[in-house]
């Protein structure tokens, strides 16, 4: 039996952009089925996401990483200097998404370390998703009581801010 492909972590560059857009929209499936509407997640399309992302990645003006193995992407991370108008840290963890089928691939902990490495960061949470926030105390993450809510359809998800 053949071991699985390692996986790698490389910068993401435009080319990428249909690829995270897969992986972006399958991830949230995965990970919010139950948080979101069900209608909100089934509306999800992946040419108007790849649009998107194709517009982030031309910007520049985030750091974007894509993991790999067998050479389909199956995570994505981004960080910057924050998009809050007074962030707790000088970098924030914009977003990390591996699908399902890579977890405990390693692939998570690798974007993170491409992301932001061990520098001071701040990152936004689902409140209620214990896998995510698990894997963000791993790495030295805690709450520090800020709380803020994030419109998906007809519903308001509750998020915390971790830091470190």
């Amino acid at each position: 039996m053949t071991a699985p492909a390692a996986v790698t972590v490389r910068r993401a560059t435009v080319a990428d952009a249909h690829a995270i857009a897969v992986v972006h929209i399958g991830a949230w499936r995965e990970a919010y089925a139950g948080h979101m509407p069900a209608e909100f997640l089934a509306r999800m399309d992946v040419e108007q996401s790849a649009r998107n992302w194709t517009a982030i990645l031309q910007r520049g003006d985030t750091d974007a990483f894509v993991a790999e193995r067998d050479g389909e992407v199956i995570g994505w991370a981004t960080a910057g200097s924050g998009r809050d108008d007074d962030p707790p840290r000088p970098r924030e963890l914009e977003g990390i998404y591996i699908l399902a089928k890579a977890y405990g691939t390693g692939a998570g902990q690798q974007l993170l370390d491409a992301a932001i490495g061990d520098a001071p960061a701040y990152l936004w949470v689902l409140d209620g998703n214990p896998r995510a926030e698990a894997f963000y105390r791993r790495n030295g993450f805690t709450r520090d009581g800020a709380t803020s809510s994030h419109p998906a359809g007809s519903a308001t998800l509750p998020t915390v801010r971790l830091t470190r």
